[in-house]
């Protein structure tokens, strides 16, 4: 585990403040709204004020997000503060991320950004980045450890979804002895587990499988870039009824196949631009594939956004894959 020197200064910024406003990134996973929830659990048991947001718009969380206690501090953009004296970011690898919450960011008096990506290189004005941390839940752990006060079930559940998620049912290269520590100290808290999970990772509706099937159909092998990819279109998502955030496990399927080592699943937005999600199984830096097209994520597990078309996105993955120049 590695030291975070700021973390002191972080205790001191959040024990004087009477109100917190607390962010996580775009289109959030269950870390970025875990840790956010789970931070915020714990400063409201302290006696602080807080309120949560990310930057979807329309606001949309995803159906989990039900199951987390507290999630009745989630407003949309338009309901946070606009000059915040203390802001929190949880899982949050760059500025952009935040979309239209950034200017926010950027007003707050005392911004504690709370991050493990390896691309972050320290944002805000108390950077709490722990490249080597599992999990943005982990990192909040040690913060809420710090804080003092009793820690409640609530808490507990919300870091427990980002660690068991963020660590990939804790099979990811990340996780390590105090990983499993850290989920063993939450599961003594009472929260309900077995359905938390079942809410995770057996929630899926017969559109969303009808989507899967139409992906996994469209699988390709790229033996010179050692990728496997497939995509899924704007269209194809309207015409099945299922949400994006539906479709974010989609990349753990197509991972499975052994005969690439990086898979990538390639999802049109609603502003017709493609999101990229990388995953290597270890023979590729996919965090450094994905900065060079502005993005960023772990060695292991990345993503950027494109704005070019399907066959072009493809064709720069694939230029970048072998090592070749690419134009960002």
């Amino acid at each position: 585990m590695s030291s975070l020197p700021a973390l002191g200064r972080a205790v001191e910024a959040l024990a004087g403040a009477s109100d917190v406003a607390l962010a996580c990134h775009v289109n959030p996973d269950a870390d970025a709204i875990g840790s956010m929830l789970g931070l915020s659990n714990h400063l409201r048991g302290l006696g602080t004020r807080t309120v949560c947001s990310f930057p979807n718009e329309p606001f949309d969380a995803p159906r989990w997000a039900s199951l987390l206690p507290g999630n009745e501090a989630l407003v949309p953009p338009a309901g946070f503060p606009q000059a915040p004296e203390v802001m929190v970011t949880c899982d949050t690898a760059s500025m952009d991320r935040l979309g239209v919450l950034a200017p926010v960011a950027e007003r707050a008096r005392t911004l504690i950004w709370i991050d493990h990506h390896v691309s972050n290189d320290g944002l805000g004005t108390i950077p709490l980045i722990d490249a080597r941390a599992s999990s943005t839940a982990e990192i909040v752990w040690r913060l809420v450890r710090e804080l003092g006060g009793e820690v409640s079930a609530a808490t507990a559940s919300c870091l427990y979804a980002g660690l068991v998620t963020d660590t990939g049912r804790f099979q990811y290269q990340a996780v390590g002895p105090d990983t499993l520590r850290l989920a063993a100290e939450l599961r003594e808290l009472p929260f309900e587990h077995t359905r938390l999970v079942q809410a995770l990772y057996e929630d899926n509706s017969a559109a969303y499988l009808r989507v899967l099937g139409v992906a996994l159909e469209r699988i390709v092998l790229e033996p010179h870039a050692d990728l496997v990819w497939s995509y899924l279109t704007r269209a194809d998502l309207v015409e099945a009824g299922v949400a994006p955030s539906e479709t974010d496990d989609l990349i753990d399927v197509v991972r499975t196949a052994r005969e690439a080592d990086v898979a990538a699943v390639i999802k049109q937005q609603r502003d017709g631009r493609f999101k990229v999600s990388l995953r290597s199984r270890g023979g590729h830096d996919v965090a450094a594939v994905a900065a060079v097209f502005g993005g960023g994520g772990h060695r292991l597990a990345a993503g950027y956004t494109s704005g070019h078309g399907l066959a072009e996105t493809v064709e720069r993955l694939k230029a970048a894959l072998r090592g070749e120049p690419v134009e960002p």
